[in-house]
């Protein structure tokens, strides 16, 4: 199965946000290059959050580009098999943690957001991604730090995207 099929079904099979999930798939049908950083109309992006429920807190990376606090996540590659291994990839590249495991249930949220152009939208897929106790983080290239924050202090550093997607997730949890 190819990744935009793998996304067509995945987005399919998500029950929430039935507006904006069709929003994703109509892209998907109208761009079979959708999946990829050069559809100039936009394109597919997975995303995680890291979390550590157990002591009550997230990992956060301040995005090199954007200076902001976001969960980690990015474009989908080539080699990626599907939403959900990009989203996993993502997390371990940008967060440094080794063991991290996907929350069951697939996508957390959907997260449609401009970006400067040549491409000019981001069509987030997010999941959440548990962290093991002993979980050691690093900056990667793409962040200029990488740090743990309690839940109740996620609103004052991150945006409300990142807000609803912790809130979803411990919904979920």
């Amino acid at each position: 199965m190819s990744l935009h099929d793998d996304a067509v079904l995945v987005l399919k099979e998500y029950e929430d946000q039935p507006e904006l999930r069709q929003t994703y798939l109509d892209h998907l049908a109208a761009h079979p290059d959708g999946m990829w950083k050069a559809c100039g109309a936009g394109h597919i992006t997975a995303s995680a959050l890291v979390i550590d429920p157990s002591r009550g807190r997230v990992l956060l990376t301040l995005h090199k580009k954007l200076g902001m606090w976001l969960q980690m996540g990015g474009h989908c590659e080539p080699q990626d098999a599907s939403l959900s291994a990009a989203a996993l990839r993502e997390a371990t590249e940008e967060s440094g943690v080794d063991g991290l495991r996907l929350l069951p249930g697939g996508p957390v949220r959907l997260d449609r957001h401009p970006i400067p152009p040549p491409c000019h939208w981001h069509l987030d897929v997010q999941y959440a991604v548990l962290a093991p106790p002993d979980a050691v983080h690093a900056v990667s290239d793409e962040s200029l730090d990488v740090r743990w924050f309690p839940y109740d202090e996620v609103a004052e550093v991150a945006d409300e995207s990142v807000v609803r997607l912790l809130e979803a997730t411990r919904a979920r949890l």
